[in-house]
């Protein structure tokens, strides 16, 4: 009996590998108690520009104001290790578009 061969399949392009460095950083916001955790998210990815690779929700804490959400950022450039200036800026963007869609503030600010 011959093997059969899996029928061909639709190519998924992958993004470009980086030899460079990630660089991490971790924002905690505070939103109101109704405000989903995806629009916030939506709002960061929308402001963090083309070097966000991730971002990921690790904490949910109930406060008397609302709640807070902490996200890990992590950017990547593929051609340069970025400076903390750089990420500091692309952070600042981020938690700006969040502020203006959803009303949401740094914790401990």
């Amino acid at each position: 009996m011959e093997p059969v061969l899996a029928e061909a399949r639709e190519f998924v392009p992958v993004p470009p590998l980086s030899t460079f460095p990630p660089a991490h950083v971790d924002v905690a916001l505070v939103v109101s108690s109704e405000t989903a955790a995806a629009d916030v998210e939506n709002a960061l990815r929308s402001g963090a520009g083309d070097l966000l690779e991730e971002i990921r929700l690790f904490d949910v804490y109930g406060l008397a104001e609302g709640k807070s959400l902490a996200y890990r950022l992590t950017f990547r450039s593929p051609s340069e290790s970025l400076t903390s200036e750089q990420v500091n800026a692309m952070r600042d963007a981020a938690v700006a578009s969040a502020a203006a869609a959803t009303g949401a503030t740094l914790r401990g600010a």
